[in-house]
């Protein structure tokens, strides 16, 4: 069975992805610390909807605040 190969998210390098590869999904420590320093400067985000208020506190529990889905309980 061929080792399966892919691109290093930091570096782009062929990295292993397997057991033996304790840093996957990246080609090695550094890669992964650089990735770890990036999250913890909050250089990446995720995207939120930007049609809401940045001011609006609300708790969205107010009758007709925020439509039902099926993750909310």
């Amino acid at each position: 069975m061929s080792k399966r190969m892919i691109d290093c998210p930091q570096c782009g390098e062929k990295a292993e992805w397997s057991e033996n590869n304790a840093f996957r999904p990246f080609c090695s420590e550094r890669c992964r610390l650089i990735d770890l320093g990036a999250w913890a400067n909050e250089e990446y985000q995720i995207a939120t909807n930007t049609n809401q208020d940045e001011n609006d506190f609300s708790t969205g529990d107010e009758p007709g605040a925020r439509e039902a889905t099926p993750t909310m309980h």
